[in-house]
């Protein structure tokens, strides 16, 4: 008896996210910094539109970015994941084990910028180093369009968050490839001189004002904050993806506050404003 083969159906590898930046859609996430595929797939199944895989602060490898990729991707949350740098060769490793949406930290500069831009390019766009036949990315060569298909799919967010970041944002906004712009609260208060304080009016007023430039260049913008009256004030003023909490800090809140509520440790501090 002779079996046919069976037909692969391949699923759609289009960037809903980064479709819904280009669109004006406002999508709210959520920080995943606990480096765990268990608890990322717990956040996954919240409802939010979009997770923040960090490779930055948090204690994350390849092998435990790709685990949480794997984990989430049943679900409907886009996976974004933070690179630990702008470096191109963990770029190069990030985009092959399937990230579509990169964010990178600490760009100052419209050149790194572009810099971050033609890491995710293949040539002659870019410098990305070709390896996708054996990348999950690709479906290990299943994906024969990959590499014509993979620059559209790919979408790129810079981090600003620094004065000198500001001082630069409508250069860094101009550059052809970066889809957004995300203001990162922490370092930009220490930049400023408010240091463990992003609340303070300066800093505030900063990224309010980063974000209307973002927005009126036609770019993304996008922030993280623990406040929800703040995160609605940031989608008012035109943020498109804004991350309004982070996984580890929600339990360490929720456990503590449980532990106090049976008077087994004292109060909880007062919030500090800061999302770190």
């Amino acid at each position: 008896m002779s079996i046919a083969p069976a037909s692969a159906v391949m699923p759609s590898f289009a960037n809903a996210f980064k479709q819904g930046l280009a669109a004006g859609r406002p999508q709210v996430g959520l920080w995943l910094s606990m480096a765990q595929a268990y608890s990322a797939e717990v956040c996954a199944t919240a409802g939010f539109q979009w997770l923040l895989i960090d490779g930055e602060h948090a204690p994350n490898e390849l092998t435990s970015t790709l685990q949480q990729l794997q984990a989430v991707a049943p679900y409907p949350s886009h996976p974004v994941v933070r690179a630990v740098n702008a470096d191109k060769d963990g770029i190069k490793k990030l985009l092959d084990i399937g990230v579509q949406t990169l964010l990178v930290p600490m760009i100052d500069t419209a050149e790194q910028a572009a810099a971050v831009v033609a890491a995710t390019r293949y040539p002659p766009q870019g410098v990305r180093g070709v390896g996708a036949a054996v990348a999950r990315a690709s479906r290990w060569g299943l994906r024969r369009d990959y590499l014509d298909e993979a620059g559209d799919e790919v979408c790129v967010l810079v981090q600003a968050e620094t004065a000198t970041a500001l001082r630069n944002l409508e250069a860094i906004c101009a550059v052809d490839g970066v889809d957004g712009v995300f203001i990162g609260p922490a370092d930009l208060a220490a930049s400023l001189g408010h240091r463990g304080r992003p609340t303070h009016p300066d800093v505030q007023a900063a990224i309010d004002g980063a974000i209307r430039t973002i927005v009126a260049s036609g770019k993304a913008a996008g922030t993280l904050t623990g406040d929800a009256t703040l995160a609605r004030r940031y989608l008012d003023l035109g943020a498109t993806f804004v991350a309004v909490g982070i996984d580890i800090t929600l339990l360490a809140q929720a456990t503590r506050r449980l532990a106090a509520d049976f008077d087994l440790a004292p109060p909880l501090p007062a919030p500090t404003g800061s999302p770190y």
